[in-house]
């Protein structure tokens, strides 16, 4: 989504103590979670999953303030205020993409892995082709969803703090992430995430409350306001039905598309499925995601009243001319300039909670899979090296980053970043995991060809269609999901027919009592 703040800047010098405040109140906490994770942190196990020892109800938090991005509080907000129904089904998309992720992959995932997804495909094929693909796959869906993320984290902190340039918040939030993934790694992270999920929830909670206060508690005049909103474009009022479908998406294909891209690649999200590895097994993965599906379900649902509220009760002008901030000034209309402050500073704390999952699971997949598996033959010269090695690799990752985003600018188009993330990941990712874990027949060929062709054509689409060519498009959808995954399913089951791979049909069966019953799986650290 996009991140555009210009109504901030009139308000930024009354309100920028109350903003300061806050901001620095949760860096002040997270750094003190960080330097006491930290001593906690010594050993592979202890820095890339936690020790394992996070509970169920605990990473069910951390899941959820991982996968509830700004893209989520801002931009589904200001997607529903502006289209209705059409943004209204973003929502449905995000919150059903955990019946994915709970029925399919949890299990198998905690079960098959030690760090990363590519340990899941390395069970049976061969592990060094496959480990050096799935890398690939994981640091540019993590770097185009972490690029996005910053550059919202720097428009918003320009905009609340006065006299705070766009390239210094950039560089700010940066360095903060950097410190949590380095110093905390898994630990310090899960925290930030947990810390930032109960803010998000607490205000989420309390400004649904203020819109349904203003409509009485009563839904169905809620739902009545919202069906009937009037609308003045070029001069000419007329009423428009909220609750209708079309206002965004006219092509239903658009619709489908997404839909598939959300579903499924929610389950090939690299940062998403490292925090399987947290928990001491695999009931407590389950029993995290449904932790989780609850507290992400309860927010998409209070995302409704906020988005429709803010359509219902703000002046339309001002939604449209910047939907993003529809959350913030809502809050600020119903609630005065310091919850104004307060929804802003947990839109900030929710960018940093991301990022920093997002270098962590950048960081852990190259050192693990690359640098360990792929060029060291999954033999640690020293030990401690591969900790060592990741940690170098979050502040290259981080410093990439903050490059990056500096140099695309804060008028850079997010939400075609945030579509390569989920449009590689469903097509690329998940493919290859389910016939992995459920295909005797598949072989490394079939994994290698799934990745390589899931990433290159969604990348492809993406670029030659309407969010990167806009009015010259070749490629009419907006997201590309309803023709990548089939590709990248396509390119794995046809290079799985194409070879045979004998060694990865004998493990199968092996791999398949491990996959549902857990026995030999990692396990916690002793306390």
């Amino acid at each position: 989504m996009t991140f555009f703040f210009p109504f901030l800047a009139e308000a930024a010098p009354e309100k920028g103590h109350a903003a300061l405040f806050m901001f620095l109140l949760f860096v002040g906490a997270t750094l003190v979670i960080t330097w006491w994770s930290a001593r906690k942190s010594s050993g592979a196990s202890a820095y890339f999953a936690a020790g394992r020892r996070i509970t169920g109800w605990q990473n069910g938090l951390a899941v959820a303030g991982d996968y509830m991005s700004a893209a989520s509080f801002l931009g589904i907000a200001g997607m529903i205020a502006t289209s209705g129904y059409d943004g209204f089904m973003y929502s449905v998309g995000f919150l059903v993409a955990y019946l994915t992720v709970l029925l399919v992959v949890a299990e198998p995932l905690r079960n098959l892995g030690k760090y990363t997804m590519a340990d899941v495909l390395a069970y049976r094929l061969k592990e060094r082709p496959v480990r050096a693909m799935a890398s690939l796959s994981t640091l540019l869906v993590s770097v185009f969803y972490m690029i996005a993320q910053m550059v919202g984290a720097g428009v918003l902190v320009k905009e609340l703090l006065p006299g705070v340039g766009f390239n210094t918040a950039v560089v700010g939030v940066g360095a903060l992430m950097i410190v949590y993934v380095v110093f905390g790694g898994m630990l310090a992270t899960t925290w930030v995430q947990i810390i930032k999920a109960v803010l998000l929830m607490s205000g989420s909670l309390f400004l649904s409350v203020l819109v349904m206060k203003e409509f009485g508690f009563s839904f169905s005049n809620f739902f009545e306001s919202i069906s009937a909103i009037t609308v003045n474009k070029d001069g000419v009022e007329s009423t428009v039905d909220f609750l209708t479908p079309g206002m965004k998406f006219k092509d239903p294909l658009d619709q489908i598309s997404l839909g598939l891209a959300l579903v499924l690649g929610t389950a090939g999200l690299p940062h998403i499925l490292i925090r399987f590895y947290t928990v001491p097994d695999a009931k407590t993965a389950r029993v995290s995601v449904i932790w989780a599906m609850i507290i992400i379900g309860l927010f998409y649902i209070m995302t409704t009243f906020f988005g429709f509220g803010a359509a219902a009760l703000l002046d339309g002008d001002l939604v449209r001319s910047n939907p993003n901030m529809s959350a913030p000034l809502l809050a600020k209309a119903l609630a005065g300039d310091l919850f104004f402050a307060f929804i802003s500073a947990v839109a900030f704390a929710t960018i940093l909670a991301v990022v920093a999952g997002l270098t962590i699971s950048a960081s852990t997949s190259f050192a693990h899979d690359f640098f360990t598996n792929v060029i060291h033959h999954g033999k640690e010269h020293r030990p401690g090296e591969e900790v060592k090695v990741a940690r170098i690799t979050a502040f290259v990752v981080g410093a990439a980053s903050i490059t990056i985003a500096i140099l695309l600018g804060p008028n850079i188009n997010v939400a075609f970043l945030v579509g390569l993330a989920f449009a590689v990941a469903a097509s690329a990712n998940l493919p290859v995991i389910l016939m992995s874990v459920f295909w005797k027949r598949f072989t490394t060929q079939g994994a290698v060809w799934g990745l390589g062709i899931g990433l290159v054509s969604s990348i492809v689409l993406i670029l030659i269609g309407p969010t990167g060519m806009g009015e010259k498009a070749i490629f009419p959808l907006q997201n590309p999901g309803i023709a990548s995954i089939p590709m990248g399913l396509l390119a794995a089951w046809v290079a799985s027919l194409m070879t045979r791979e004998h060694s990865a049909e004998a493990r199968f069966a092996e791999m398949k009592v491990r996959a549902h019953t857990g026995h030999g799986a990692e396990q916690a650290e002793p306390h």
